[in-house]
């Protein structure tokens, strides 16, 4: 497994951890057994491996010599410095089903019907929670964009290239949901001229009957 990551468990807890993050560390908690384990580990190596694998990969911890496999539950950051400052990891074992969010990504558009008209694909739903073994958690879902041709044409969870072992995790979704639409640019930025026109000239009307009303008075 690529995503490995070594941790020490630590003590400090509160106000400790400003002088824990100053040494490079980050601090972190590790769930799924008895009870919460305090870990830290350091900074640069903790952000390489997050990055990797997000909240969609499996990471194989090293926590004080002993191997356990976990995937992560919340990354806190730090809202002005955009640096992480806590991670949230959750213990699993191989062979238990977990769920995880995965990015969703459209490829082939660029040579649809579709792109060839100049028209544009929006998506709407970026990522999507799935179930699967942590092994078997996909790094992002593959969504063909390649048979989109008309305006109203759209691609759907069903249109979803789900891995083998792998299953959508929420249920209130329905394979109709939408995950990309197709739109017309220059339609679109004509329909807005044409409502800019119009407001315009309804302010010039508002704007011309108190002149004519004074006008009709003094006649």
């Amino acid at each position: 497994m690529s995503n490995q990551l070594s941790l020490e468990k630590r003590v400090a807890t509160g106000k400790q951890l400003k002088a824990l993050r100053a040494e490079g560390q980050i601090p972190s908690v590790v769930y799924g057994g008895e009870a919460p384990v305090l870990t830290t580990s350091s900074y640069n190596i903790t952000e390489k491996v997050l990055n990797e694998a997000g909240y969609h990969s499996p990471i194989q911890l090293d926590l004080d010599g002993k191997a356990q496999l976990a995937i992560v539950k919340n990354i806190d950051v730090d809202p002005v410095s955009r640096r992480i400052i806590n991670v949230e990891f959750q213990a699993v074992s191989a062979d238990e089903v977990v769920e995880a969010i995965t990015p969703i990504k459209i490829v082939n558009f660029e040579s649809s019907e579709a792109s060839k008209k100049h028209y544009v694909i929006l998506q709407v739903m970026e990522d999507v929670e799935v179930k699967a073994q942590p092994t078997n958690l996909p790094q992002e879902i593959i969504v063909d964009g390649a048979k989109l041709a008309e305006l109203d044409d759209k691609l759907t969870l069903a249109d979803l290239q789900l891995p083998a072992g792998v299953a959508l995790a929420d249920k209130e979704l329905s394979d109709t949901t939408v995950i990309a639409n197709v739109y017309d640019p220059a339609a679109e930025a004509a329909a807005r001229e044409a409502e800019d026109a119009a407001a315009k000239a309804a302010d010039a009307s508002a704007e011309a009957a108190p002149a004519a009303d004074a006008e009709a008075k003094a006649e």
